[in-house]
């Protein structure tokens, strides 16, 4: 089998206006990046805002494991899948950050025969939109930096900034560094910090707004530090929005792209769902549905990040109603987590599969809490066997799910037909009562012990002092009623990554609570969850090459 980047690099693909005029949108309504990119204006979204939606499928997945899981695979395969069947689809997905390509995870453009294309493009730089949100978030912080040199007319207590500098790359050294040193013209001292930019706030807020004006108000709602009377300083405050606003009027344009079988992708904003709230842009989602009869997306790492995320901040926040929730897992997971060694999982093992099956349990019980009507899909292997087929596929229908098995990676949109079928058949038959976890009005302590209880499986939560000190104040701020959002391991359902299947009787561990008041959540970080990763021993970076003639090699 050829690798992923070889089959994407051997593919024949469309102009993008050819796929754009296939779910009609017109040349006029494109702003081209060379000849397989574009990106969609804002007119194009005010001539079909009276259309009515299509229905709206989310794809999610087990935790995570290293033996993969193929949750884009899925995605980008059950598109084709219902393009091949007939029906008029769109996927929405999430754009690639520069860290994971170049450390461990790889990219995130699917794989095999199901992948959006151009594959090295949309891993690499693509149209720009990663580097204007970092730009914006630096300009900001140089802003903040510039006013207390210039005499902090606003009183900001340098120990109390909490705007932090970002960089698209996994960088473990800038997580934590001093400022301003040198002398007088150079700044005062103070510690600073980095994340990554998928982790920003203003990564958030462009996948949030629904268009410049509200973009403008978020960007306004920053809180970048406190004064000495404690009292939040804002971007506003700083006069920073119209700039920043500048730097991302591009980037809040969706972007289209196709997969290997032609299907229209729109692929815009990336925030991880592990660090931040893992869904792809409302912006494109909400086009999405205008345009299409489904609309195929995703939301970050398992279900216990990414679709709780998706339904209870993205869902709350753009009156979203999911129809279907088609949930990924593979049997060498299972037995993954049933206690089978990575080298090991290709042989057929019932026995470990019985143990390490309660995590897909947990997941669906989960899911099935929101109200929305559940398939679990296997991204077949060659090793899989039957037996192992059977005993999952009863142990899903004795649950209340449907089941269907999938080989999308190896024949791209002909291997997702059943499923595409089944997903149809689901969404007929079994209408969506779509509601979030929890109320508006739940305090953020209640909001954070219910997600932990619920999805989670915690026994107790535990609070650092500081944390439960900046709940009261966020609180007394008035920003009580937005939704949480959890900064937790995608490897386990608990906050230590090594517990795998489905843990119980833990305590979540809560050491950090900020607000992000232009985004309109709550970040709780638990564990040792870092929102700076680091690169590996030996990273991807190492295999990544550029020939004479420009092929990229090495990227997955």
């Amino acid at each position: 089998m050829k690798s992923d980047i070889e089959i994407a690099q051997e593919a024949s693909l469309y102009n993008i206006k050819d796929v754009a005029a296939s779910i009609g949108i017109p040349e006029d309504d494109m702003e081209f990046y060379g000849k397989y990119k574009a990106k969609l204006s804002s007119e194009l979204e005010e001539s079909v805002k009276n259309n009515p939606d299509g229905k709206l499928i989310l794809v999610t997945a087990i935790n995570p494991t290293p033996a993969g899981e193929g949750k884009t695979t899925i995605t980008v395969g059950l598109g084709e899948a219902f393009a091949k069947i007939g029906k008029k689809a769109i996927i929405a997905l999430r754009e690639p950050s520069l860290g994971p390509c170049f450390g461990v995870k790889g990219g995130a453009a699917g794989g095999g025969y199901a992948q959006v294309v151009p594959m090295e493009d949309l891993n690499l730089h693509f149209t720009g939109d990663f580097h204007a949100i970092t730009s914006a978030t630096n300009l900001l912080a140089a802003m903040l930096d510039n006013h207390i040199q210039q005499g902090n007319e606003l009183g900001i207590d340098t120990r109390q900034v909490i705007w932090k500098r970002c960089v698209d790359m996994n960088d473990r050294a800038l997580r934590n560094i001093v400022i301003g040193l040198g002398n007088k013209m150079d700044g005062f001292v103070r510690e600073d910090h980095f994340v990554i930019t998928v982790a920003t706030e203003t990564m958030a807020i462009l996948c949030l707004a629904r268009d410049m004006k509200d973009l403008k108000e978020r960007l306004a709602r920053i809180i970048v530090a406190y004064n000495y009377k404690g009292e939040p300083v804002t971007a506003g405050d700083l006069k920073a929005v119209g700039a920043m606003a500048a730097l991302l009027k591009d980037a809040l344009k969706p972007n289209m792209i196709q997969t290997l079988e032609h299907t229209p992708a729109l692929v815009h904003g990336g925030p991880f769902a592990n660090i931040a709230h893992g869904c792809n842009s409302v912006r494109a989602t909400r086009l999405a549905l205008k345009l299409a009869d489904y609309t195929i997306t995703e939301a970050g790492f398992g279900a216990d990040l990414g679709a709780e995320k998706f339904f209870d901040i993205k869902c709350r926040m753009a009156g979203l109603k999911p129809d279907a929730v088609v949930l990924v897992a593979t049997v060498r997971a299972l037995k993954y987590n049933g206690g089978v060694a990575k080298e090991d999982l290709n042989t057929p093992n019932v026995e470990a599969l019985k143990k390490g099956i309660v995590n897909l349990e947990k997941h669906i019980e989960n899911l099935q809490k929101y109200g929305v009507p559940v398939v679990v899909t296997l991204n077949a292997f060659v090793s899989d066997s039957k037996e192992e087929y059977e005993f999952i596929k009863n142990f899903c229908e004795e649950r209340g799910c449907e089941f269907e098995l999938a080989r999308v990676w190896e024949k791209g949109g002909e291997g997702g037909m059943d499923l595409a079928r089944k997903v149809i058949e689901t969404i007929e038959t079994k209408p969506s009562n779509f509601k979030p976890l929890y109320p508006d009005e739940m305090p953020i302590r209640e909001k954070i012990e219910t997600v932990a209880k619920e999805i989670y499986g915690a026994k107790s939560v535990s609070f650092e002092g500081a944390a439960l000190k900046m709940i009261d104040k966020i609180e007394a701020m008035g920003y009580g009623n937005f939704p949480v959002c959890m900064a937790k391991t995608q490897y386990s359902l608990s906050d230590d990554p090594t517990k795998l299947g489905r843990p119980e009787g833990f305590d979540l561990h809560v050491r950090e609570i900020y607000v992000n008041c232009g985004a309109g959540f709550v970040v709780a970080l638990t564990g040792s969850i870092m929102t700076m990763p680091g690169l590996p021993k030996k990273p991807a970076a190492f295999t990544i090459d550029v020939d004479d003639n420009g092929k990229i090699t090495g990227l997955f």
